[in-house]
């Protein structure tokens, strides 16, 4: 059983569905028995970093998410579930995060061509080799809503870069974490596929 934590924020329908639709046997949940119990842990998130951890320590989950990770258990992180996993947060005043993978979150510093927020389609260049990118090609098209991303102080966990005005870190893989800036619900088959290749891992 795969955990998709609901913390009142995120897209948890299509998250859900599209774990569904990837074969997974999941639960949505806000128990930290069902979350150490589960196979694997999946964080998805839309919104502001700081109200995203105020609300997982409000349902004492913050300490039983880092335990499971730190442990060993798989884990997917989308938008916000990447970005939490680091030390702090520029947005709206400085915020603690996990501090599970050291680095900062910053909020984009674009030429005035470019929107902010960064919305839309966006190609993915692959950093590393590993079973989740399984049948996708490199430089895929992924989908993209976010006004900040992630600065990791160490790069061997930097597993996808996309161009949109300064290079930024789109995805990290180190050991049992997998965490995307992008929103693989929503990047129609490119996205199902890489969602199947992580269920495939819990398996």
């Amino acid at each position: 059983m795969i955990a998709i934590i609901d913390y009142g924020m995120g897209n948890i329908k299509s998250v859900s569905k599209a774990f569904e639709t990837a074969g997974a046997e999941i639960s949505v949940t806000q128990n930290p028995e069902e979350i150490m119990k589960a196979r694997a842990i999946v964080l998805p998130g839309v919104g502001a970093f700081k109200d995203c951890m105020e609300n997982l320590s409000e349902l004492g989950l913050l300490q039983v998410i880092k335990e499971e990770i730190l442990n060993g258990k798989l884990y997917f992180g989308i938008c916000l579930g990447l970005q939490i996993l680091f030390t702090e947060s520029e947005e709206f005043g400085l915020c603690k995060g996990l501090d599970i993978l050291k680095g900062k979150v910053v909020r984009f510093s674009l030429p005035q061509n470019y929107k902010i927020p960064h919305m839309g389609w966006n190609s993915v260049k692959f950093k590393k080799k590993n079973k989740i990118f399984e049948e996708i090609p490199d430089n895929s098209y992924f989908y993209f809503v976010h006004s900040y991303y992630v600065i990791p102080e160490d790069s061997k966990a930097v597993a996808g870069i996309t161009d949109y005005g300064v290079e930024f870190t789109s995805m990290m893989i180190q050991e049992n974490i997998f965490a995307t800036q992008f929103h693989p619900e929503k990047s129609q088959k490119i996205g199902l596929k890489l969602i199947k290749n992580f269920v495939k891992l819990t398996t």
